[in-house]
C-alpha cells in the first residue's frame, strides 16, 4: 500500500502535465490530459485519497489550465502580432526589469544596453517588453505605464501573447507600492556595500544573495557553470533555507520557545522575500525553500512530501507557465532529492562510520546533483564532472556568506560603514567560491559535451539509472568491471596514437565562436599566440584560448569593428597579456570604435593601427597586410565596414593563411585590381562564407583547404552554397565551425594537415 504521504503525487503531476501539454501544444490538449487522467483516477479504487485528489486537481487543471491557454491563444493581440505592426499600450510591470547582452551582428558588444520583463495589459493578457535599459531598468513591478511598441509575435510554450519592442521611454508612469520601493532599497543598500569589495567579490555578493547577476562577467558566470556551481547566482530554496535556517539557529541559542522560533522563521521568510522582490520565482523559491527547511531541520518527511506536492499543484495554477518553466523544475527535483534521498544517503553513511556532519555535506549535494544532473544536460548540453566535488569545497562558506550578505544589506539601511564592513568581513568566503569555481571549470575535461533537449535529458537520465542499478546489484559490478577494462584496452591504445585536442603542433586554429571570427595564429614561444578577431561573445574564444593553452597575446588584430568580430576583446584582455591591440584605417562603427578604445585604456593596452603593406614578425610566425588597400566611402553601412576588413597573410610553419576578414566584392575587387599576391594554403573563407565572394578572388588565393567560420542555425543562409559550390569544383577542402567546432592547420610529412577538435587528423588534400 502507498503511503498517505505520497497521496498528492500523482494529483501534482496531473496538474503538472496537463499544463505543460497545453503550452507546448494547445489549450485543448490540457483538457484532454486532465480530464484523461481524472478518469484515470475512477478506476483507483484501491486507493480511495489518492483516487479523490487527482479526480479532483485533473478536473480543476482541465477546466482552469484550459481556459488560461485558450484566453492567451486567441487574445486579439496575438493575431496582430503576427502581422506586426506598432500600437500604444497601457501595462503593468510584473517582474524587475532583467538586463540583455547584446552582441549580434552589427550591435554593440558585451554590455548591458536592453532589458526584458514580463507586464499585463490593461485588458487582461500577458507581454514581454523589450526597452532600451537606461530609460526602463528603473522600474519595479505594480508600475503602470504607457508604451509605443512595434509588435513581435510570441514565443511558443508560453502565454505571453506578443513581445513589444519599445524603443522610447515609459510615459505616464505611476509611482509602484509602497513594499516594491521598500525592497529596491534594500537592494541598493546591498550593492552599496559590495563596493567595499574588489570587482569580482562585489559582482558575486548581489548573486549570491538576490540573483542579480548583471555585475558577472562573461568569465564568471562561465566558471560557475562548468564547475556546477551556477545555482548559487539564482535565488533558491537553499537561499531561504540558509536564512531562516539561521534565524531558527539563532533564536534556539537564545532558548526562544518554539512559538517565537516559528515566528521568526515566518518573519525571515516575508523579509527574504521582499529583500528580492516579490516575483513569481521568487515566491516559487520561498515555497520550496520553506518544504527544504522543514524536511531537513525537523526530518519530518511524511509532511513534507505532500507539503511538496500540493506546492507544485498551487503553483502550476496559479502561473502554468511554471510548468516549462526550467528553474520551477530544477527546484521540484533537487527538493525532492533532499526529502527522499538525501536522508537516507546520509544515514547509510553514518552507519558506515562516516561522521554526522561529513555524511550530510556528503549526502546532500551528490544527491541534488545527480536529481537534477539530467534537467542540466538537457538545458547546458553538457555535464560536469566536478560539480559533487566543487559543491562539496564550497558549501561551507555558502550558508555565511548569504548570511553576511542579508546582513550588509539589512545594515545598509541604517548606516553605509557599518554595511560595508559585514561586505568586507564577507569578501574572504566570496573569494573562495570564485577560487573554486575558477580552480574547477579549469580541471581538463571538467565537464563534457552532451546532447541537449529532451534527447540529452532522458540518456543521462537512463546512464544514471544504470548506475544506480549497478551499484544495487553487486553481480553486475564484475560486468561492468570487465566491460571498464575492456574499453581502456580499446581507448587507450586509440588516445595514444590518435592526438586529442588540442593536436601537437598547431599552427592556426579557426575558434568555434558562432556566428563571428576569432583565429589564433601560434608562434615558436610555447603558450603564446597572435589572435585575429574575438567573437561576439567572450565565452567561445577564451574557451578556445584555454584549450589551446594561450597564456601571451603579442597582438589582437580587430579586422574591422563589428560586433561578431569585438565582443570578446574586453574578456581577452582581462584574462591573457595582450601586447597591443590592432584596428584597420577604417574607425566604423564610432560606438565600436569608442568602445575598443576605452576597453584597451582601461586594460592598459595601447591600440596600433595596420596600414597595407606592413609586415609583422615573431618567431615562427610572420605577419603581412595586403589591405584594405583604401577605405571605402559612405556612411556606418554594414557593406562599407566589411569591405573596409584587415587582410592578412600568415606564413606559419604548416603554409600561408589569408585572413580575409568580412571583405566583400568591392574589398575583393579592390586587391585583384592592385595586383596583390593573394595565393595561400590555407583561406578563411570571407564573410562566414556569405554569397559576396567572386570566383575570381577565389581563383587568385588557389587555397587547398577553406575555413569558414559560421554559427549553426544562423539567419543570414551562411554559409551560401553558391560559394561551397565554386570551392569544391577547385578541389578545396572545406571546414565549417557548425559543424566541425575547433579547426586547426598543422604541417605534416605530406604537406598540410587538418584535424578537427576530437576527430581524427585529416590531409588537407583529401
Amino acid at each position: 500500500m502507498i503511503g498517505q504521504r505520497f497521496h498528492l503525487v500523482p494529483a501534482a503531476s496531473a496538474v503538472w502535465a496537463s499544463a505543460a501539454v497545453g503550452l507546448l501544444w494547445t489549450w485543448w490538449a490540457a483538457v484532454a490530459v486532465g480530464l484523461g487522467l481524472a478518469a484515470v483516477a475512477v478506476a483507483l479504487r484501491r486507493w480511495p485519497p489518492m483516487a479523490v485528489a487527482l479526480a479532483v486537481t485533473g478536473a480543476v487543471a482541465a477546466l482552469w489550465v484550459g481556459f488560461r491557454l485558450h484566453a492567451a491563444e486567441f487574445h486579439p493581440l496575438r493575431e496582430a502580432a503576427a502581422h506586426g505592426g506598432v500600437g500604444t499600450f497601457r501595462v503593468e510591470v510584473d517582474t524587475r526589469p532583467r538586463g540583455v547582452r547584446t552582441a549580434g551582428f552589427g550591435s554593440r558588444p558585451g554590455g548591458v544596453e536592453l532589458v526584458v520583463l514580463k507586464a499585463t495589459l490593461d485588458g487582461g493578457g500577458r507581454v514581454v517588453v523589450l526597452a532600451p535599459a537606461p530609460a526602463w531598468r528603473d522600474l519595479l513591478p505594480g508600475q503602470e505605464v504607457t508604451v509605443t511598441a512595434g509588435l513581435v509575435p510570441a514565443r511558443s510554450g508560453e502565454l505571453t501573447v506578443a513581445l513589444l519592442r519599445v524603443r522610447g521611454p515609459p510615459r505616464d508612469v505611476v509611482e509602484a507600492p509602497v513594499w516594491q520601493r521598500a525592497a529596491a532599497k534594500v537592494r541598493a543598500g546591498l550593492t552599496r556595500a559590495a563596493g567595499a569589495l574588489d570587482p569580482e567579490p562585489a559582482a558575486l555578493l548581489p548573486a549570491l544573495v538576490v540573483g542579480d547577476t548583471e555585475g558577472l562577467s562573461s568569465r564568471m558566470t562561465d566558471e560557475f557553470e562548468t564547475s556546477g556551481l551556477v545555482h548559487l547566482l539564482a535565488v533558491s530554496g537553499a537561499n531561504l533555507a540558509i536564512v531562516c535556517g539561521g534565524v531558527l539557529v539563532l533564536l534556539r541559542m537564545l532558548q526562544v520557545g518554539l512559538k517565537g522560533c516559528v515566528a521568526g522563521a515566518a518573519v525571515a521568510l516575508v523579509g527574504f522575500v521582499v529583500l528580492v522582490g516579490p516575483e513569481a520565482s521568487v515566491l516559487r523559491a520561498a515555497v520550496m525553500g520553506g518544504v527544504a527547511l522543514l524536511a531537513l531541520a525537523l526530518g519530518r518527511e511524511r509532511s513534507a512530501v505532500p507539503a511538496l506536492a500540493a506546492s507544485v499543484i498551487t503553483l502550476v495554477l496559479v502561473d502554468p507557465e511554471l510548468a516549462v518553466d526550467p528553474g520551477f523544475g530544477l527546484s521540484v527535483v533537487a527538493t525532492a532529492s533532499l526529502v527522499l534521498v538525501a536522508p537516507r544517503w546520509s544515514a547509510a553513511l553514518r552507519a558506515r562510520g562516516v561522521p554526522v556532519g561529513f555524511a550530510e555535506a556528503l549526502a546532500v549535494p551528490v544527491a541534488a546533483n545527480l536529481a537534477t544532473a539530467p534537467l542540466v544536460a538537457g538545458l547546458s548540453g553538457q555535464v560536469s564532472l566536478v560539480s559533487v566535488v566543487a559543491n562539496l569545497v564550497a558549501a561551507p562558506v555558502v550558508a555565511p556568506a548569504t548570511v553576511l550578505g542579508v546582513l550588509a544589506a539589512v545594515a545598509a539601511q541604517a548606516h553605509e560603514g557599518p554595511a560595508r564592513l559585514v561586505a568586507e568581513v564577507a569578501g574572504p568566503l566570496l573569494g573562495w567560491l570564485i577560487a573554486v569555481a575558477r580552480h574547477a571549470a579549469a580541471v581538463p575535461g571538467a565537464a563534457i559535451a552532451w546532447p541537449d533537449g529532451w534527447v540529452g535529458g532522458v540518456v543521462l537520465v537512463v546512464v544514471v539509472a544504470v548506475v544506480w542499478v549497478v551499484l544495487r546489484l553487486p553481480r553486475l559490478r564484475v560486468v561492468v568491471l570487465a566491460a571498464v577494462v575492456g574499453l581502456g584496452l580499446v581507448l587507450v591504445p586509440v588516445g595514444v596514437f590518435t592526438p586529442r585536442w588540442p593536436v601537437s603542433g598547431w599552427a592556426a586554429v579557426l575558434c568555434d565562436v558562432g556566428q563571428g571570427d576569432a583565429v589564433v595564429l601560434a608562434t615558436a614561444e610555447r603558450g603564446r599566440a597572435v589572435l585575429v578577431d574575438t567573437g561576439p561573445d567572450p565565452v567561445p574564444v577564451l574557451r578556445c584560448l584555454r584549450r589551446l593553452g594561450v597564456r601571451r597575446i603579442p597582438l589582437v588584430v580587430l579586422s574591422h569593428l563589428h560586433a561578431d568580430h569585438i565582443g570578446g576583446l574586453a574578456a581577452v584582455l582581462a584574462e591573457h597579456g595582450v601586447g597591443a591591440v590592432a584596428v584597420g584605417p577604417a574607425r566604423r562603427p564610432e560606438w565600436a570604435w569608442r568602445s575598443v578604445r576605452e576597453r584597451a585604456d582601461a586594460a592598459g593596452v595601447r591600440v596600433v593601427e595596420l596600414t597595407a603593406g606592413q609586415r609583422l614578425d615573431w618567431p615562427g610566425l610572420a605577419v603581412e597586410v595586403l589591405g584594405p588597400r583604401e577605405v571605402p566611402a559612405g556612411r556606418e553601412e554594414n557593406t562599407a565596414v566589411n569591405d573596409a576588413s584587415v587582410v592578412l597573410r600568415a606564413s606559419t610553419a604548416a603554409g600561408r593563411v589569408l585572413l580575409t576578414g568580412d571583405i566583400e566584392l568591392r574589398g575583393q575587387s579592390d586587391l585583384l585590381g592592385a595586383g596583390v599576391d593573394l595565393r595561400a594554403d590555407v583561406l578563411k573563407v570571407p564573410h562566414h562564407g556569405s554569397r559576396f565572394s567572386t570566383p575570381e578572388f577565389l581563383a587568385a588565393v588557389r587555397p587547398r583547404v577553406g575555413l569558414v567560420s559560421v554559427g549553426a542555425g544562423n539567419r543570414y543562409g551562411h554559409p551560401s552554397g553558391v560559394v561551397l559550390d565554386a570551392l569544391g569544383r577547385q578541389g578545396v577542402l572545406v571546414t565549417r565551425t557548425d559543424r566541425d567546432g575547433d579547426t586547426a592547420v598543422l604541417p605534416g610529412p605530406q604537406g598540410l594537415r587538418i584535424a578537427r577538435r576530437g576527430d581524427p587528423i585529416r590531409s588537407g588534400h583529401d
